[in-house]
């Protein structure tokens, strides 16, 4: 097997991405050998959903597109991240009780340790930025 395998989809920052984006991830990780049904993908779905959301409601229209990347390394780690044109970088809004917002990454976050990963926020050429979580991949071996 190759060192890592790569994949990502590019798309419009709408609402109706969101579940694309989380489709797309899921798929991924089928191909890549890790069952849709496991405790795992549920996490990474849910963390796509979230960080997706995020490129669509908190860039201001100033992102057209963001992009979902997945990529795992030697068969050992997996990065999951969606990379924006806005410079903002996230942060955790405090959430009332009767908001329906201001979770998204604390459950990120809370996702990620749970799964023994860790976020991180990496600014990109063009000024946007990336919002990834690294986690251990637990799924077996990648088929050749």
């Amino acid at each position: 097997m190759a060192d890592h395998l790569e994949a990502s989809v590019t798309l419009p920052s709408e609402p109706a991405s969101v579940p694309r984006a989380r489709r797309h991830a899921v798929e991924v990780l089928a191909a890549w050998g890790l069952d849709g049904a496991t405790e795992a993908v549920d996490a990474i779905r849910l963390i796509v959903s979230e960080l997706a959301t995020n490129a669509v409601q908190h860039t201001f229209g100033q992102s057209p597109t963001f992009t979902v990347g997945l990529r795992l390394e030697r068969e050992e780690r997996l990065v999951v991240g969606v990379t924006d044109s806005h410079p903002r970088r996230p942060r955790r809004l405090p959430a009332a009780v009767q908001q329906d917002n201001g979770r998204g990454m604390g459950i990120i976050r809370v996702l990620a340790a749970e799964a023994g990963g860790r976020l991180s926020v990496t600014p990109t050429a063009d000024g946007g930025k990336t919002v990834a979580i690294t986690m251990p991949w637990t799924a077996a071996p990648v088929p050749a």
